[in-house]
């Protein structure tokens, strides 16, 4: 499935829920979902700076795609940071630094966030695209 696919995919599960409760309700299933990163690499250098929660972001490159493990200490961040994995996870470094991201506008993600999440929603996404650029 390409990076386009699975962002269409997102789209069309979120346009199932009619409400905000509904779509909070099914981020917070997904990041029970995530990929769990190792506690040997929830270090200070894999912390995301800009995020209200503490949001730790590791990464390896096998066979040319990027694979991403995270965790967060806040459910709905977690949440969020595993839709951005199921996104650019098995995706080339050279297409996660030059995605664009339109699931997020097209969901409706970032104006039903308070500001400080949303914030933190863009430093994820600067992060995972940053982690992309030392990997080409």
């Amino acid at each position: 499935m390409t990076l386009e696919e699975k962002q269409i995919e997102i789209v069309e599960e979120f346009e199932v829920f009619d409400d905000w409760m509904d779509k909070y309700e099914y981020i917070i299933e997904l990041g029970k979902e995530l990929p769990i990163i190792s506690e040997e690499n929830k270090t200070e250098d894999k912390l995301i700076e800009g995020c209200q929660s503490r949001v730790w972001l590791h990464y390896e490159v096998k066979d040319g795609k990027m694979q991403f493990s995270a965790d967060s200490d806040a459910i709905i961040t977690k949440g969020i940071i595993g839709l951005l994995i199921r996104v650019m996870n098995n995706e080339s470094p050279e297409t996660i630094a030059t995605a664009n991201l339109h699931f997020i506008a097209d969901i409706g993600l970032q104006e039903h966030l308070s500001p400080t999440r949303a914030n933190g929603l863009a430093s994820m996404v600067q992060r995972l695209k940053m982690s992309a650029l030392k990997a080409i």
